[in-house]
């Protein structure tokens, strides 16, 4: 059986991104187990495994959002999970990180919305200068015209575009997508996966998803995660043939032998602990 020290481990690449033996704990929960990950520049790396396993935690990681217990990240070979909030900022503003809900500014227009990272991150920009970044986003999602609207008058789908436009709007070296296509039905969640593919030659891409059909869309390298640890890397076939059991139960949606009996109990039911008058007052 395949596990972490016997999957597929060349490392023959440049490395954007480098986390070192990576623990992450909140309270008693463990959350990432001494995980150590290299993303390749230029290719598109996708996380996948079950919910509560680590992968939005591992993004976080990334741009250090969270910062680990133990273990060491590093950027383009520099150490950076140690740096001052002054200093990650630099650092950060060569990521773009598109949330899951897009966790766009519903005060602000799409316009406002894509110009406000510019705003707080360069020095000078002029109104000519900024429109011209927006309305190359926009195009770049296919919203271009769309700069006045309110996230209020915008579908799902165009929302999470208008986030990535957004999320692309310094030119980041890295993007990340936490679940880009959560809450989108098929045809909507696959102009997302042809934008991911579109911007594939701009920026490298680290996908958080529960979609394994995007996955193996857009995929050069898919990583399952477990209980913290890494089960399997590789692309979209060896993930499919994959023999972890771990791993077939998640690619093809099915619920474990014990979630099934659980469920089933031969029809038994348990008697409820309380009763409404339980809660009358006397």
């Amino acid at each position: 059986m395949q596990t972490e020290s016997d999957k597929n481990t060349n490392t023959d690449f440049e490395a954007i991104i480098r986390l070192e033996n990576i623990t992450k704990q909140f309270s008693n929960k463990v959350v990432l187990d001494n995980l150590s990950l290299q993303v390749e520049k230029g290719k598109t790396t996708v996380i996948i495994g079950p919910s509560g396993c680590g992968k939005t935690v591992l993004i976080k990681m990334m741009i250090v959002l969270l910062r680990p217990n133990q273990g060491e990240v590093y950027f383009d070979n520099e150490r950076i999970d140690n740096l001052q909030e002054n200093r990650l900022k630099d650092f950060r503003t060569r990521y773009g990180f598109l949330f899951q809900a897009g966790a766009l500014f519903d005060s602000m227009t799409v316009a406002e919305n894509i110009a406000f990272p510019v705003l707080q991150h360069r020095r000078k920009v002029d109104k000519d200068e900024l429109d011209e970044i927006i309305k190359i986003r926009l195009a770049l999602v296919g919203l271009d015209g769309y700069q006045n609207h309110f996230p209020a008058s915008l579908s799902g789908g165009q929302k999470k575009r208008v986030a990535l436009a957004r999320a692309i709007a310094l030119d980041p070296e890295v993007i990340l997508y936490d679940e880009p296509t959560t809450g989108l039905d098929p045809i909507r969640s696959d102009i997302i996966n042809e934008l991911v593919l579109k911007l594939r030659n701009r920026a490298t891409s680290v996908v958080v998803t529960h979609d394994m059909k995007s996955a193996y869309k857009i995929a050069d390298r898919i990583i399952m995660l477990h209980e913290g640890r890494i089960i399997a890397d590789g692309d979209a076939d060896y993930i499919r043939d994959h023999p972890h059991p771990n791993v077939q139960q998640f690619i093809h949606g099915q619920a474990s032998d014990d979630d099934l009996a659980v469920l089933r109990m031969n029809d038994q039911f348990h008697h409820p602990q309380y009763s409404p008058r339980d809660f009358q007052k006397q």
